[in-house]
């Protein structure tokens, strides 16, 4: 390989990708990001947008962050939790952090945006890859489409998301069912008994290792999804696609307020790679981060906080490799070191705890009451962040 066209490639520009591109600027360097879409594009997800991912982006640049909330719509902003237990006990949460829910479809495409108008990156969509080879001297993605030039960088940052051709490609990562959640969601609107500002849980006595969720998005629509461990999935045979619907018509309390809904999407699945155990995060002239990496929370189900802290951590660890020309595995594992620091000792914990409970509809029921008590809330909230 020749002296590469690149001293970044990002791979995917989703939050990791954005939030990586955006902490590179002002380092001089040539950035490229290359996704396989054309944005906007759907994301099938939650669509909850955590506080800490918020608060990266605001340490980044309060005027990005100032601006992205100036120009996000639609969305919903939200602070409040409803979780309703097996038992149908309820515990409503207030966050310490400001969040909200945006559809993916926009909040993806207004933080490319960002990049778009703040940075000199490259940005090259609708470029699928289908090999990466790594060499003394670079990394190459080699396109899907054949007429279309192969591209080469001095490090590889890898953030295209949960079926992560980097990650199949240079750490051989199969999925684990004991780490990973199959998760559906639909749009719906018309639902009873909603303020368009609480996010709402409920977990089943019958499917434990998973909840269903109601989430305002704005305009009065709400993302409505259910998400269990695919471990559980396989043991119980469940078929989510199905499931969601007929949940909505049998939960004592759901039926009541979906009669009068209206069903505005199709039930489209997606997976989650949980975090929660180790796993190589760096090697020969790549980094991966976000989904791609597995730091999905394993209680809460989010990732697009830990997908741009970890975006952020990759961009640091860019710029000191570039300085130094050293683009090994020892000098890139201070990255892992910074990840397993900040991010995956608490995803390990909460897979912890989720294994725990999981099995046991009674310990959930009898920890929501304990968890009335103020000073245990507050002490749970610091934990969930």
């Amino acid at each position: 390989m020749e002296t590469p066209d690149y001293d970044v490639a990002i791979l995917g520009a989703g939050p990791a990708g954005a939030a990586c591109a955006l902490a590179l600027h002002g380092h001089g360097l040539r950035v490229v990001m290359v996704d396989k879409a054309t944005f906007p594009r759907d994301k099938v997800c939650g669509d909850a947008i955590p506080g800490l991912a918020l608060k990266a982006l605001r340490q980044l640049n309060p005027a990005w962050h100032a601006e992205l909330l100036a120009n996000l719509t639609p969305r919903a902003d939200t602070r409040d939790s409803r979780v309703v237990a097996p038992n149908g006990r309820e515990l409503r949460i207030r966050w310490q952090l400001p969040t909200f829910n945006s559809p993916r479809l926009h909040f993806d495409d207004h933080l490319l945006q960002l990049v778009r108008r703040h940075t000199p990156t490259t940005i090259r969509e609708c470029y699928a890859v289908r090999d990466i080879q790594t060499t003394p001297t670079g990394v190459q993605f080699l396109p899907a489409d054949e007429e279309q030039k192969p591209l080469t960088a001095r490090l590889l940052i890898a953030c295209d998301g949960a079926n992560s051709v980097a990650a199949r490609r240079l750490t051989q990562r199969t999925i684990d069912k004991a780490y990973h959640c199959a998760a559906v969601r639909a749009y719906y609107s018309g639902i009873a008994g909603v303020d368009g500002t609480t996010t709402e849980f409920f977990f089943l006595h019958e499917y434990m290792a998973g909840y269903c969720w109601i989430f305002p998005v704005g305009n009065g629509v709400y993302n409505v999804g259910f998400g269990m461990l695919s471990e559980a999935v396989a043991r119980q045979r469940v078929d989510l696609k199905k499931m969601l619907p007929q949940l909505l018509v049998t939960h004592p309390e759901l039926a009541r307020r979906f009669a009068g809904a209206q069903q505005l999407s199709d039930v489209e699945g997606f997976g989650l790679p949980l975090g929660g155990r180790p796993r190589p995060l760096a090697g020969e002239r790549f980094l991966l981060c976000g989904d791609a990496a597995s730091l999905i929370d394993p209680l809460q189900g989010h990732g697009i906080d830990t997908a741009m802290q970890s975006g952020i951590l990759a961009a640091r660890q860019a710029v000191r490799s570039c300085q130094h020309n050293d683009f090994s595995p020892t000098f890139l594992a201070d990255y892992e070191h910074q990840v397993a620091r900040q991010i995956t000792s608490k995803l390990a914990r909460s897979y912890r705890l989720m294994r725990l409970v999981a099995p046991r509809p009674w310990l959930m029921n009898v920890g929501f009451a304990v968890a009335r008590q103020p000073l245990l809330k507050r002490w749970l909230l610091r934990v969930a962040g």
